[in-house]
Parts: structure tokens; sequence; C-alpha cells
């Protein structure tokens, strides 16, 4: 899951890409979301890693969406598990 940031700063790619058709640089980043280059830097980096843009520290102003929404787990571990775990393993393909 994403910080909220690293939210703001993916959804803001993704409009700007759609709406504008121009991909924002770091300047514009840093505006748009009030924070400084060095968190900007870091969200652009979370975001490379899992896989939401393409994106290298080497010429970053070069930021290529990948994935426009935040990805969703499949299910919440604090709520429930995936399967029934009061049966035995050998029952779990019945559910």
């Amino acid at each position: 899951m994403l910080s909220d940031i690293g939210h703001k700063i993916l959804r803001i790619i993704a409009n700007l890409s759609a709406l504008r058709k121009y991909t924002p640089n770091i300047e514009a980043l840093e505006f748009k979301t009030g924070r400084d280059r060095q968190v900007v830097m870091k969200v652009l980096a979370v975001l490379a890693r899992e896989q939401y843009i393409e994106w290298s520290e080497k010429d970053p102003d070069y930021i290529q969406l990948l994935e426009v929404w935040e990805r969703k787990p499949l299910y919440d571990a604090k709520l429930s598990p995936p399967f029934k775990t009061n049966t035995s393993p050998f029952m779990n393909w019945l559910i």
C-alpha cells in the first residue's frame, strides 16, 4: 500500500499524463505537492521499486507511468484469512 504522498504523486503523474499529455518533472511535483526535492525523489524511488513508474535517479526528470491505479491487496490480513483455518489443509481446496 502506498503512503499518502506516494498516492498523491502517482495521481498527479497519471492525471497530467492523461489530461495534459506530458509527464511532470521534479520541479512540477515539488510545486504541486508542497514537498522538497529529497522527499519527492524518495517517493519516486519507492514508486519505481513497486513498479508503478519507470524512473531512475540518473535521469530524474524522465518518468514513465506503468500503472495508473494503486494496487489493492487481495484480502485484508487484519479482517480475515484468505481461507478457513479451522479445517484440515486437505479440505481447503473445497472452500
